[in-house]
């Protein structure tokens, strides 16, 4: 342990939440970089139940250079989750994907590097490799662009990896598979149908059923974090973080449904849908590497883990206070 905090990018959002009080609760000053907005709101730390003293909170945009040096400057690591990610968005505004997730990481690994941070995780997505072209898929496969989102996290993960290629700078490349859980936006398909059950609607109203995903519940995702902390095995890898279990949208529909005890139909509505080539049909995790090189394995694995995740993601959003936090139309671009 060190007295240095350990800054956290994306800190007010769904997964940054949950990672900034896991390293709280073990001990950990953190600095929480948070998106500068009018309402001087925290996102989701607004609506921690834990103690904030080791907490620093520090309003910024990694877009801007300078407001990312300041809050580099003094950490031991930088754990940089920070992104835009709604893939339909993605459609709408590229150029804004490309600023946050190419420059905002290419601000935060120079200024990591500039000063000499001691660890850098960045954080990918399996949105990268597109539809698997082989089962499970290893971090050997082949980047695949499907969408501007996962075109620009590509670009992102190349910058971070090349600081460590060229500079030598202590990267790490963690690529998460779909994370589910607690506090998670409704631009995600399984908050989407929790909620809309949580509401009693017996009509679900989704997109493309077919695809399959690895999904990952989030608590095993910030394990995977934390584990690459650690680690002194993983400087320069890239690194799956996935349940090595995969299920199809409409599957993971009926799962929920049973899981919170409620019978219901699926209607797909075309607005949900992405463009036919930008649809990522397939994804199944290949975690050996994450086993091998952390020592972390998920506690959420398999039919029965999915189960216990989707059950405690049900009981989080089935509570009014929670569920009022989100829009009633049931879908966020």
């Amino acid at each position: 342990m060190t007295s240095k905090p350990i800054l956290v990018t994306g800190a007010d959002g769904f997964i940054g939440s949950h990672l900034v009080e896991r390293l709280l609760r073990d001990g950990h000053a953190v600095r929480a970089l948070v998106y500068y907005n009018s309402f001087g709101s925290w996102g989701w730390l607004d609506r921690t139940k834990l103690d904030l003293g080791k907490l620093e909170v520090v309003p910024a945009d990694i877009r801007d250079a300078d407001c990312v040096r300041s809050a580099v400057r003094g950490a031991s690591a930088v754990l940089h989750l920070a992104a835009l990610i709604g893939i339909p968005y993605s459609y709408r505004a590229p150029t804004s994907y490309v600023q946050t997730n190419v420059v905002g990481t290419l601000n935060v690994v120079q200024a990591a590097h500039d000063f000499g941070v001691e660890k850098i995780v960045h954080t990918s997505t399996s949105e990268v490799y597109g539809t698997a072209q082989a089962v499970p898929i290893s971090e050997a496969h082949a980047l695949v662009g499907q969408s501007p989102y996962a075109a620009s996290k590509i670009g992102a993960d190349q910058i971070a990896r090349s600081f460590f290629l060229s500079f030598g700078a202590p990267v790490t490349i963690l690529r998460p598979f779909n994370t589910y859980g607690p506090r998670q936006s409704l631009r995600a398909v399984i908050p989407t149908i929790i909620s809309q059950l949580a509401r009693g609607m017996t009509e679900l109203k989704l997109g493309a059923l077919t695809p399959t995903r690895d999904f990952s519940f989030v608590d095993d995702t910030v394990s995977g974090f934390v584990a690459a902390l650690k680690s002194d095995k993983n400087l320069g890898e890239v690194v799956n973080l996935g349940s090595g279990f995969e299920i199809s949208i409409g599957d993971t529909a009926k799962e929920i449904a049973n899981v919170m005890g409620v019978r219901a139909t699926i209607a797909t509505e075309m607005d949900r849908l992405r463009p036919a080539r930008s649809e990522v049909e397939r994804l199944l995790a290949d975690n050996s590497k994450a086993k091998r090189l952390l020592d972390w394995s998920p506690q959420f694995g398999g039919i029965e883990g999915f189960r216990r995740g989707l059950a405690k993601t049900a009981q989080w959003f089935r509570d009014p206070a929670n569920l009022a936090h989100y829009s009633r139309t049931d879908y966020a671009v």
